[in-house]
């Protein structure tokens, strides 16, 4: 992709990455990009670089508008391994520039990289830099979503550089929102934001409120907003700010999703009049078999809906092994205002419908007991219980999403 201007002398200079479909276990079936940028000014600076396997990518790009040894000034936004690994690359094409971070990230990258020869500028939050006809603020964001983080704001161009925040897993040829809603969908989009929240930042929730609160403080207009990943926003960047607030304050669809493994299709069964109960309540519900589906999908459904019903059969006495791993991965997410509920099947003793409470539990969830457990495989008796549960279960996630 050659560069794209995001306003006069801004320009995208990153790199489109069609193929990667693991992303730090992080399954990405639509791509991504790495997004860095170069503002042409008396002190030509460049915003962040690349994942390294793209630097001679972001270098061609910069070549097309500046000789790289022009370049004055170098931020890096976050020092995780897709944006900084190419920094060495540029700094030995731009051996005088400084280079901004904060504190937290000259300590990490003197890990990966021998920066003694490098002129190192440590900021701090509300520290600015001009660079001629414009003005850069850099504002901390710690644990957005490493403790290194932080954003830059072009005071004058209005434009916020957020790194990995607002940003999704997208590759596309459109930069821009209003562009991909064009040739994609606004839906796509949006489910692309759900995705990257719930798999990478859910459990920063309160962090962000306090963060989008800050900005929302000093008073910064914002026009456009460039994340390090996905698609630019410049038609509607509000739309994504408003998106990040009601996520971080635990919205959800007022819906249910099943997730549930199987080892003899018994627990599948029990799926079927399960979901009918839920949509005879009148909630929509979407089905999710974890061997056929990546652990990311479904912890994106999982936080899309504020209900959810997990099943597994019974192996050793514990839940099966997908389902163990994607309570493992809740664990490490932190979901809040949930309702949860447990099924499945056993043979000549139980187990995992009490683990997957246990655990819903542990991680302050809202659960929906006693839950349901079919001998073998499900009679028709069987399955009448499961419908019943299933509307039950409906009826409760009703109320319980009123209260919010």
């Amino acid at each position: 992709m050659k560069p794209t201007e995001l306003k006069n002398d801004i320009y995208w200079v990153g790199a489109v990455d069609w193929a990667v479909r693991d992303f730090h276990g992080y399954e990405t079936p639509r791509g991504t990009s790495y997004n860095n940028y170069l503002i042409l000014d008396n002190d030509p600076t460049l915003i962040d670089t690349v994942k390294h396997d793209f630097a001679d990518t972001t270098i061609k790009n910069i070549k097309t508008l500046i000789e790289p040894s022009k370049i004055k000034h170098v931020v890096i936004n976050h020092i995780e391994n897709d944006h900084a690994t190419s920094i060495d690359r540029i700094m030995a094409l731009a051996p005088k520039a400084t280079v901004y971070m904060t504190e937290r990230a000259r300590k990490a990258l003197d890990r990966f990289f021998d920066m003694s020869g490098w002129k190192v500028k440590i900021v701090k939050n509300g520290e600015s830099l001009n660079i001629g006809k414009r003005t850069l603020l850099f504002l901390e964001t710690p644990m957005l979503h490493w403790p290194d983080s932080m954003v830059t704001y072009v005071k004058e161009d209005k434009v916020l550089f957020s790194q990995d925040a607002f940003g999704q897993h997208i590759a596309s040829s459109a930069r821009f929102d209003d562009e991909f809603v064009t040739c994609a969908s606004m839906w796509e989009l949006e489910d692309a934001v759900w995705d990257y929240y719930a798999n990478i930042l859910m459990p920063f929730g309160q962090l962000i409120k306090a963060k989008i609160g800050e900005i929302v403080k000093a008073g910064l207009e914002i026009e456009m907003i460039a994340p390090d990943h996905g698609i630019i926003w410049r038609k509607d960047p509000g739309k994504i700010i408003q998106m990040y607030l009601d996520m971080a304050a635990g919205k959800a669809t007022q819906s249910v999703t099943i997730i549930y493994d199987t080892m003899w299709q018994s627990t599948e069964a029990m799926t079927q009049p399960l979901a009918r109960g839920v949509n005879d309540e009148g909630l929509d519900c979407k089905v999710i078999k974890l061997r056929a589906t990546p652990q990311s999908v479904a912890a994106k459904e999982f936080w899309k809906s504020r209900g959810t019903l997990i099943g597994s059969p019974t192996l050793n006495n514990l839940t099966f092994p997908t389902i163990a791993q994607f309570l493992a991965n809740l664990r490490g997410l932190r979901p809040k205002n949930r309702l949860v509920g447990a099924f499945g099947s056993f043979g000549w003793g139980g187990g995992a419908v009490k683990e997957i409470y246990d655990e819903a539990k542990k991680l302050g969830l809202a659960v929906f007991e006693p839950g349901l457990q079919v001998l073998y495989r499900p009679s028709l008796e069987d399955e009448a219980r499961c419908y019943e549960f299933g509307r039950a279960f409906a009826t409760k996630v009703k109320e319980y999403h009123a209260t919010f």
